[in-house]
């Protein structure tokens, strides 16, 4: 596939490109194309200047822009064919009666143009296979020789015109290696724009992906991570709304034993923005003085498992009585 020349499509240049890759060169510039529309204008004016330079039509003719290319690099199928006359080719239109009596299988052929609107492109066999070497493809598209005649009929559906190519090719590198080996395609080419609406979807997700790692602080915390980060989040903001309640709590059991209870429930208001009634107060003093006496149960074991443990100690390392001197127990 490498070997086999395909022009992609450069502006509105798709006449150039239909050219060459029907040549399989760089055949035609441009520049040599509007030469020959300059020429064919001419022999227009100079058709119509018999009739009289003071004709009505003719004046007309003058005021009318060319036919046969614009300014956009369009080329009309006059310059196309007189292109390829100087190789030596003819153009035949395809579906007309006089090339349809002729009852001649396109895989006979050798290659066409298609033209639908202002845009044209190839369809050539090289070697013993048939390829689309359509400008707007990424590449050249692989036709069997079972499927190109649906493909020529698909294209006359949609209203395309199909020229019949007459005449001995050039030569070239793709024919000759193509006539040794067979090729074949795994995916077919995509259009130019299909690629560029594909790479752009690409980027864009890219650029969704840099966004979520820099929400992470460029750490790529993966989902578990998150999920293991969001629950000690809860966690802690359950920490502290327990801390908040025992606050609010201490500090109303505090006021209801100076006898204040009448502003209980403003001060509440105030610490933890909750109105509670008499009994709610009752049930919550009397769970924290459930809370303060389990406290001071497990400070009590603890201080007791303390001094069990410092008496094991001591019995299990008795104290030696101090050693008397026999000088000593002499001198009494």
């Amino acid at each position: 596939m490498e070997s086999i020349f395909h022009e992609k499509q450069e502006g509105p240049l798709c006449a150039q490109h239909c050219l060459n890759n029907l040549l399989q060169g760089e055949y035609f510039s441009p520049v040599e194309l509007s030469s020959i529309a300059h020429q064919l204008d001419e022999e227009e004016r100079m058709r119509m200047a018999e009739g009289g330079v003071t004709s009505e039509d003719y004046r007309t003719f003058l005021q009318q822009p060319s036919g046969n290319m614009d300014d956009s690099g369009f080329f009309s199928i006059q310059v196309i064919s007189n292109a390829l006359k100087v190789w030596g080719l003819e153009l035949i239109l395809f579906n007309s009666p006089e090339y349809q009596r002729l009852r001649i299988d396109p895989i006979n052929e050798r290659s066409f143009i298609c033209n639908y609107k202002e845009h044209w492109f190839t369809v050539r066999k090289l070697g013993k296979q048939w390829f689309n070497l359509n400008s707007l493809l990424t590449g050249p598209e692989l036709i069997s020789d079972t499927y190109l005649a649906l493909f020529l009929a698909q294209l006359q559906l949609e209203g395309y015109s199909i020229f019949v190519v007459k005449g001995d090719l050039p030569d070239c590198e793709a024919d000759q290696l193509l006539q040794m080996i067979r090729v074949q395609q795994v995916h077919r080419p995509k259009l130019i724009g299909e690629e560029l609406a594909q790479l752009k979807e690409q980027r864009v997700h890219k650029t969704d992906l840099e966004r979520v790692l820099e929400a992470n602080d460029g750490s790529g915390m993966l989902d578990e991570d998150e999920e293991d980060l969001q629950r000690a989040l809860a966690l802690s903001r359950q920490e502290i709304d327990m801390e908040d309640e025992e606050a609010d709590l201490r500090r109303a059991i505090q006021l209801s034993m100076q006898g204040s209870s009448r502003n209980i429930s403003q001060d509440m208001t105030q610490t933890s923005g909750t109105n509670l009634t008499s009994e709610e107060l009752r049930k919550r003093r009397e769970a924290y003085f459930e809370k303060q006496q389990q406290k001071q149960q497990q400070q009590q074991q603890q201080q007791q498992q303390q001094q069990q443990g410092d008496l094991s100690g001591q019995s299990s390392h008795p104290c030696e009585r101090p050693a008397t001197s026999s000088g000593a127990l002499g001198s009494d």
